[in-house]
């Protein structure tokens, strides 16, 4: 959550700890393959095509959620910038270690530099309601269904909208994608409208799984970021 606010609504938090132990199996699979560990197609067989987007979409949905429980009392500019700077460095340290380990393959406009952009864009969504299920559309029908070869340089992949796929490990352009934060800037809206938000702020799920998941989600960033090297070296160890 790109917060700032110390109350924490479990509920979310328990729905990003879900995503976030999705993405480490599928991470964890990709590994697998990586090592010749596990023989999957991760570029064209649909299982895999299909579960990283519903994992990325849960992630995204959760993005604009949170960003309207944070800035429900307004933003809290201080904490917005330090949130919003750690993410910048942690898609930095992404791209520079996607190009050792993949060089042409590199990450030059994934995951987190997507949440960066879109947390930026988002707040200029943040006080609209039914809008944003509207704006939402319009920008999800373009990014899957048109595509103009003026959007294929360089300067302008990270936007979307091209005519191939780019050569890319994780590629989260804004279109489609930002669509889907606006549909969770909709939904938080919603929930914070329909006093629904309120009803349950104060439940506290006290069993292991339940408070498992909110932890990861709580500290979503730092699994993110710690995940993959302890799964790589945990597996570099033992194809050794």
């Amino acid at each position: 959550m790109i917060s700032g606010t110390r109350q924490r609504f479990q509920p979310v938090d328990i729905m990003r700890g879900l995503a976030i132990i999705l993405m480490v199996a599928y991470h964890f699979s990709f590994d697998l393959n990586y090592f010749g560990l596990a023989s999957f197609d991760f570029y064209e067989d649909r299982f895999w095509l299909n579960a990283r987007t519903v994992i990325l979409s849960m992630f995204l949905l959760l993005v604009g959620v949170s960003l309207v429980i944070a800035t429900r009392d307004g933003v809290n500019w201080p904490a917005f910038t330090k949130r919003l700077a750690m993410l910048v460095l942690c898609a930095a340290l992404i791209s520079g270690a996607s190009y050792i380990m993949f060089a042409e393959r590199m990450i030059f406009f994934g995951a987190l530099h997507f949440i960066a952009v879109a947390s930026v864009l988002g707040l200029l969504f943040i006080r609209l309601c039914w809008l944003n299920a509207i704006f939402g559309v319009s920008a999800v029908l373009p990014g899957v269904f048109y595509s103009n070869a003026r959007f294929d340089q360089p300067l302008l992949q990270w936007v979307g909208l091209m005519t191939f796929k780019p050569t890319t490990e994780d590629y989260v352009p804004l279109l489609p994608w930002f669509g889907v934060v606006l549909f969770g800037l909709f939904i938080g809206k919603l929930l914070l409208t329909s006093q629904l938000l309120s009803s349950v702020s104060g439940w506290q799920g006290r069993g292991f799984l339940s408070r498992s998941l909110a932890l990861a989600g709580r500290h979503s960033l730092l699994v993110y970021m710690l995940h993959q090297p302890l799964l790589l070296g945990l597996l570099w160890l033992v194809t050794r």
